[in-house]
Parts: C-alpha cells; structure tokens; sequence
C-alpha cells in the first residue's frame, strides 16, 4: 500500500495506469461486490490520459507562438507570444513534476504536434497578410527540438522589410 501511495505522489500517470489495472484484473476474479469494474477502471486510466492531453496542448501552444516568432513581422503581439510560451513551460514542468512518466512522450507530442500548429498559424497569419507565400512553406517545414520547446530558447527576430523614404 505505502508503495501504491508513494506512486500516487511521484507518478500520477503511472499510477492512474497502474490502478486501472489492477481494477481490470479485480475484474477477472470472483467478487460479489456490486461495482462496474472496467468503468471504474476507465474512469481512473481517463485521468492520466487527461494529462497526456493537457501536455500536448501546452506544447502546442508553443510551437504555435514560437512559428509566429519567427515567421510573423508584426511587432505588437510579439510579448505576449513570449509571455505565452513562458506560462506553457511552466505548465509543462508542473505536469512532469507530478506525471514524471510523461517525459518519455515528448518527442512523439512535439511531431504530432508541429502539423495541428503549423496549420493553425498558416491560418491566423494568412488572415493578417502574413507571411506571404515564400512564409508558408518555412511554417510547413518547421521542427524544433525537445530543448527548444523546453527550455528559454527563441528564435531570433525575423528580418523586417526596410522602411522607404519620402
């Protein structure tokens, strides 16, 4: 039992994994308790999946604001794309503070993740006139690393085009 509450604090994802197996298995047996074992059990894996969900969301989040970053030229909404990605990555380390286990899927977020973003930028920056042709096919072909998404890594300012004279 101290193991199974241990768990509970270290690894709440392997531990909502665990117990829904063991319901699962309590299940097969002979019981005569009147519970609906395999539901309990799906209600209980659900809220580690709920963290895997919220994981990828976050990392989501941050790729988007990373593309606008580096591919949009607008200068207003720079700060709080910055101030985004900041919360994001703390929410990401209290996930892996809690869910220690969810490490291990990060790469498999960040590349399923880079095409949902990469699709829903095109789509805000078109909306605006951003970034031209020539940009879209830079967003498509993005990728960014474990440690870009992670740490305080940003891309550096795009190129503004030259301001004409009278």
């Amino acid at each position: 039992m101290s193991d199974t509450k241990t768990l509970y604090d270290e690894d709440f994802v392997l531990w909502s994994k665990q117990q829904a197996e063991a319901l699962r298995a309590a299940a097969r047996g002979a019981t005569n308790q009147p519970i609906d074992w395999e539901n309990v059990a799906e209600e209980i894996d659900s809220l580690g999946r709920s963290d895997k969900r919220e994981l990828a969301s976050q990392i989501r989040r941050i790729i988007e604001h990373l593309l606008k970053l580096e591919h949009s030229p607008a200068t207003e909404p720079r700060r709080g794309w910055v101030d985004s990605i900041g919360d994001a990555r703390n929410q990401i380390e209290v996930l892996l503070d809690d869910s220690p286990s969810l490490k291990k899927d990060i790469p498999a977020v960040i590349a399923a993740e880079i095409e949902r973003a990469s699709r829903k930028v095109i789509r805000d920056l078109e909306q605006y006139s951003e970034p031209g042709r020539a940009g879209l096919s830079g967003i498509r072909a993005a990728h960014y690393t474990e440690a870009q998404i992670l740490a305080d890594w940003f891309p550096p300012e795009p190129k503004r085009p030259a301001r004409r004279g009278r």
